[in-house]
């Protein structure tokens, strides 16, 4: 779960079947309900899925999504990025060792939890310039890249375009869409 919508459906699926539960969070649910019945469990997983959402049941499963969310929110929804370690900060919130974290990640998503950062971190920048109130400058301190340099080359090897085409190209596009109206 990464969004608002997503939390509002996950909580309206669990009210249509009569599931108490005491707080949504991004990809958790506290369920108060000592035990779902398993044709309950079964019920939820088929109304999430139509959705889009999937019902995790395994514990590596569910860390690994709790991994991405911490992320997503970090990334997308917080202010600022933490100043500390991601290893650091991620093994305080979900009380693992980063190794453990990290192997399990690899294995699960068959990426590194660095470059799920990265491809985030990137698409934050695509939003940032589309926007279009940031300057790179800008937009480098906020994301905590090393200099201008460091973000224009990670931006090219993950989009294949510098970010001032990526910048150029949005600006046509609407440009013509603009026209044809």
């Amino acid at each position: 779960m990464v969004s608002l919508r997503c939390k509002l459906v996950v909580k309206d699926t669990l009210n249509t079947l009569g599931i108490k539960f005491s707080c949504i969070d991004l990809g958790e649910v506290n369920i108060l309900d000592a035990a779902i019945s398993n044709q309950k469990r079964e019920e939820l997983k088929k109304l999430l899925n139509q959705y889009g959402l999937e019902l995790m049941d395994e514990k590596k499963s569910t860390i690994v999504e709790r991994i991405k969310n911490i992320i997503i929110e970090m990334v997308h929804y917080s202010e600022e990025l933490p100043r500390v370690k991601i290893s650091i900060f991620l093994s305080k919130k979900l009380n693992h060792n980063y190794t453990y974290l990290s192997n399990l990640f690899k294995e699960i998503t068959g990426i590194t939890i660095q470059h799920f950062i990265v491809l985030h971190k990137i698409e934050k920048v695509k939003e940032l310039i589309l926007y279009d109130e940031l300057n790179l400058n800008e937009i480098t301190e906020i994301l905590h890249y090393s200099s201008v340099a460091h973000l224009s080359t990670q931006f090219k090897q993950i989009t294949g375009i510098t970010p001032s085409d990526f910048k150029k190209k949005n600006y046509y596009k609407k440009r013509i869409m603009l026209e044809k109206i």
